[in-house]
């Protein structure tokens, strides 16, 4: 409870005994000045009691300082998991690599037969290239699994001519596949300057194509399989002529994949 103390200088009212008057030597605590009141109040009043008006600011500033503790302890823990997951499959793909030594496979175009050009007139042509490729899985312990939904296309400059799909396969190690699929267009509607363009470049001997794989892979490491890994192949190829005679004078591959 707090005590009233009155001032030094107040008369004591009638009837009451006046009160001796203490002197204190203490020169820490002054005596009050006249005319003043001091009020004492218990230090654990000052500290664990406060307030009502603040009373709710406070427990309002307490539980989001809790909450802000719990979302830093998330963030900490999916940080920590993370790294341990990145860790892991960093110990995973040296001891694969170390273990299987996985080296790429190698694609080309061997041959390519074509039918449907016709220079001579603007009307809407269907092209037909069967194509031959090569492909060739050097690994000693992996083998690879062709899945369907692949594609081939045949562009000349940016119109796509055909399009087609490989078969799907088991390519098993030290391996070497040659398939041939049919790539067919429909209703190709070329501009006279691309038809004039075809044509001198047959003359010369020379006609480059663009063609482009897509096909979906499993790897198999041992008795283990992957999930599906996009290979991905660009040739430029360049043929004499058109028609299914026709012979490759230049290629040129690249090879790439996706891995999700």
């Amino acid at each position: 409870m707090a005590e009233r103390v009155h001032p030094a200088d107040s008369p004591p009212t009638s009837g009451e005994h006046p009160m001796p008057k203490v002197a204190t030597s203490s020169p820490e605590k002054p005596a009050p000045q006249p005319g003043t009141y001091v009020i004492q109040i218990p230090k654990d009043q000052i500290y664990r009691v406060p307030p009502p008006e603040n009373a709710r600011r406070y427990e309002h500033l307490s539980k989001r300082k809790e909450r802000r503790n719990s979302c830093r302890s998330c963030c900490c823990c999916l940080l920590i998991t993370v790294i341990v997951l990145l860790l892991a499959a960093a110990i995973a793909a040296a001891v694969i690599y170390f273990v299987f030594k996985p080296e790429s496979p190698n694609y080309s175009v061997e041959n390519v037969a074509i039918k449907g050009f016709n220079l001579t007139s603007s009307s809407p042509i269907s092209p037909e290239f069967d194509v031959t490729v090569r492909a060739h899985n050097p690994n000693d312990k992996i083998g690879i699994y062709y899945e369907k939904g692949s594609s081939i296309r045949v562009y000349y400059e940016d119109s796509n001519l055909s399009n087609g799909a490989l078969p799907s396969f088991y390519q098993p190690k030290n391996n070497v596949t040659v398939f041939e699929t049919a790539l067919k267009g429909s209703a190709i509607e070329l501009t006279n300057g691309a038809l004039r363009a075809l044509s001198d470049q047959q003359n010369k001997g020379a006609v480059p194509f663009r063609l482009k794989l897509r096909a979906p892979v499993k790897i198999k490491v041992g008795s283990v399989k992957t999930w599906k890994i996009t290979v991905k192949v660009t040739c430029k190829i360049t043929v004499d002529r058109l028609t299914a005679a026709s012979r490759i004078v230049s290629k040129d591959c690249d090879y790439g994949v996706d891995l999700w």
